[in-house]
């Protein structure tokens, strides 16, 4: 396995104006942009790695693949002893999921691990993917933290304030739900574009006044002086995916890979919920932060594997539906056509029986 790192910080806003609306549709004109510059260029680069039988040679393929520091699935498959690949993975890394799509519409990538939100502004760019894989966490590590001696203490205290968040992320999601629910307009708060290093430094020395955020910067807020002022749980829906490329499944070769990858992955996924003191350890050496700090964010972390289907995508549509009511994606789009199946009987061994 490689590792390499990508472009991976869209612009940010450091000057006290909201980008809102403006910044979130951008982000989904850029996705578009980037997948129209792919067109035409459907070919993974495993084509070789076909027998002229029909047959596959692994050995021939490499699968290019989205990782975040934050939950890197590159280190997931270390750690429990899942590596051990016929086929080689080139890791790219980004810092969070809205570029990682922008990079898999662009026919960077084959595949990428995202929270809820990045595929819904994806799908409005007519990015051209399919979700393959679906979990979740729950909404417990979701959280808008404030400083310990903030003066807020609800949501509805919001209006008026700053908040970092990283535009098109999960955290936009739970910001704009939280706020909802709390009956505070989405245009009450302004909102700065930051990824979570800098909203981090942003939030400690004092430039916003809350940060919505998900693990482990949540555990890492908490530990450097902030308080969760609400967490996303019966909020948000905690799904996290796989998302390949339309190329990727359309391929033989890097379908076959990526059906073996989508099991070890989703295994090592199911032994980190189930050895939370490893992996915490594991994770705090990828992520350089404290083994504590990514105890408390793997303890609120439980595990459920979905079956790609209705459950993820009337969820998913839910989310959509929420951003364009507000106008914050450029047109409504129809979650339904994101989604793709195939690997559900594969992976079935590891997902959680209904009614557990």
């Amino acid at each position: 396995m490689t590792t390499s790192t990508l472009p991976s910080t869209p612009s940010r806003s450091r000057s006290g104006r909201r980008p809102g609306r403006a910044a979130l549709a951008a982000a989904a004109a850029g996705l578009l942009a980037a997948t129209l510059a792919a067109c035409g260029g459907d070919a993974t680069g495993n084509e070789d790695a076909v027998r002229d039988d029909g047959s596959v040679d692994l050995a021939k393929v490499t699968l290019v693949v989205g990782d975040q520091r934050s939950s890197s699935q590159e280190a997931l498959l270390a750690a429990a002893g899942l590596d051990d690949t016929e086929y080689t993975i080139d890791f790219k890394e980004f810092a969070s999921g809205p570029p990682m799509l922008e990079a898999l519409g662009s026919g960077a990538l084959n595949v990428g691990y995202v929270g809820n939100t990045p595929p819904i502004f994806a799908a409005a760019g007519d990015a051209e993917f399919k979700i393959v894989q679906a979990t979740t966490y729950g909404g417990l590590g979701d959280a808008i933290v404030v400083p310990e001696d903030s003066p807020l203490q609800s949501v509805e205290d919001l209006a008026g304030t700053k908040v970092a968040v990283a535009s098109g992320s999960s955290a936009n999601y739970n910001l704009l739900a939280q706020l909802a629910q709390a009956g505070v307009d989405y245009d009450d708060v302004e909102t700065q574009n930051l990824q979570p290093a800098d909203a981090l430094a942003a939030f400690t020395q004092g430039y916003v006044d809350a940060w919505t955020v998900w693990e482990p910067y949540t555990s890492q807020a908490e530990a450097e002086g902030g308080r969760v002022l609400a967490d996303g749980e019966d909020v948000v829906n905690g799904m996290n995916f796989q998302v390949a490329s339309d190329a990727a499944l359309d391929d033989k070769a890097t379908t076959a890979a990526l059906e073996d990858y989508l099991h070890r992955v989703t295994e090592a996924q199911q032994w980190a919920a189930d050895h939370q003191q490893e992996w915490a350890q594991v994770w705090a050496e990828q992520t350089g932060l404290s083994p504590d700090v990514t105890l408390a964010a793997a303890k609120k972390r439980p595990l459920t594997v979905l079956p790609v289907g209705d459950e993820v995508v009337s969820s998913e549509q839910e989310i959509a539906d929420a951003f364009s009511d507000k106008d914050l994606l450029p047109s409504p789009v129809d979650m339904g056509d994101f989604v793709d199946d195939r690997f559900n009987e594969s992976l079935s061994d590891l997902m959680t029986p209904a009614g557990q």
